[in-house]
């Protein structure tokens, strides 16, 4: 996935949010992918073609309405002088808003990655998949753990952690029943062995091979020594895995429960993928909450305290938080109040009632984001801005127990 802005991730993920929840009446909500290569021309010819099918519609309606979005289109490619590097995508359409009314949508995205194919899609939805796409997490990771007496294969996808198998062994321990030499019982139990480590080799090499080579970009094996040092050696796996085995690394234990143990023991190796820096992140703050040092902070009204005066080191904000803040004034007496709310798809802010001081009707002058001012906020004091997946427990715990809204302090504030 192309490397662009955090806060930009968050807008461009809310913006797909809001296109996914429109609905047109028919087949009449366009969607328009242009690559950086496809000349503007072609693109103006192929939507007068479109605009000529478009009349012989049976229903009168629906064509007037894909006609009127088809206009707004080549009206916009008509002053277009060149397609930005990542190409261009365009959504139009006349969507329903409930209470048999309509309203026009119009929007112009620039994309994270290349557009790679030109996509002419007319649909009651708008077709996102290519743009969805873009945002998934593509790295993956492939994770062994073993010892004598299982073994769990699993991938580290983005951020989430997938059991792929679980294998138990058939080595014996190391005594020997009675009647067996020591040496005929140590060769029994080396052929064992070995029959393990194949049995592993092939169930990872399986599981690994599915996942396209250039979205594995490595393999980590944990476990006890000497036992993960011997299969690494042995070459178990497909040849071509074995060139990405990026290290191993001692863990205690070797079923599930120690993906987290072995991905933490890697930090070095995955030191620039987002679930070490955010995990990492979240240790510390915990760790000051733990030891009462006064260094942290949470909750909205808290943390924007301690932004205005510039204490925040770090910002910690859940990728799945969904504000805004909402400010309504009395133009007779000046009376001003502000609240956040929950930010919904196509939710109309409330009326905003009378003035409480001199009975006048209220406006509401202002709906802000609550991570844009957040952010915008975190610039002027300088403070590093970490938005925290919910994939993990402790980014779950932000958004659940904290709001959704955290930070790392420079210095104790009391706030």
């Amino acid at each position: 996935m192309a490397e662009y802005c955090t806060y930009e991730k968050y807008v461009f993920k809310k913006k797909l949010e809001t296109l996914k929840s429109k609905i047109g009446r028919s087949t009449e909500l366009i969607s328009l992918y242009i690559p950086y290569d496809k000349q503007i021309s072609d693109v103006i010819n192929h939507l007068r073609e479109e605009h000529e099918r478009a009349s012989n519609i049976e229903s009168k309606l629906t064509s007037n309405n894909i006609q009127g979005a088809l206009d707004s289109l080549l009206a916009k490619l008509r002053y277009l002088k060149k397609i930005p590097e990542n190409g261009l995508v365009y959504f139009t359409g006349v969507v329903d808003t409930g209470a048999n009314r309509t309203s026009m949508v119009n929007e112009v995205l620039i994309p994270t990655e290349h557009v790679i194919d030109y996509i002419y899609h007319c649909d009651s939805v708008f077709y996102l998949e290519p743009l969805e796409e873009m945002l998934r997490e593509c790295s993956t990771y492939g994770l062994i753990l073993l010892d004598l007496r299982e073994a769990t294969i699993g991938m580290l996808v983005g951020r989430q952690i997938e059991v792929t198998k679980h294998l138990h062994s058939t080595v014996p321990g190391k005594q020997r029943k009675g009647g067996q030499s020591a040496h005929r019982f140590e060769q029994l139990r080396r052929i064992a062995i070995h029959d393990f480590y194949k049995r592993i080799g092939y169930a990872a090499s399986e599981a690994f091979l599915e996942v396209e080579p250039a979205e594995l970009k490595g393999i980590l094996i944990g476990g006890h020594s000497p036992t993960k040092e011997e299969f690494n050696e042995g070459e178990f796996l497909h040849y071509e895995l074995q060139k990405k085995v990026l290290g191993l690394f001692d863990t205690g234990y070797t079923d599930e429960s120690g993906f987290s143990e072995l991905i933490n023991a890697a930090e070095d190796t995955l030191q620039g993928i987002d679930l070490i820096k955010q995990k990492k992140d979240m240790e510390i703050f915990f760790k000051e909450i733990a030891t009462e040092s006064g260094k942290v902070s949470y909750g909205e009204d808290n943390v924007r305290a301690n932004l205005e005066i510039k204490a925040v080191d770090v910002l910690l904000l859940s990728e799945d938080l969904r504000s805004e803040r909402v400010t309504i004034k009395c133009s007779v007496c000046g009376y001003e109040n502000k609240w956040t709310r929950k930010w919904k798809n196509n939710e109309a802010v409330p009326v905003a009632g009378n003035c409480p001081e001199c009975g006048s009707a209220l406006e509401v002058t202002d709906v802000i984001d609550i991570v844009g001012e957040f952010s915008e906020l975190a610039d002027k004091g300088n403070a590093r801005i970490a938005f925290i997946s919910t994939d993990f427990d402790e980014g779950s715990q932000l958004m659940i127990a904290f709001g959704g809204i955290a930070a790392i302090l420079r210095y104790s504030t009391g706030v």
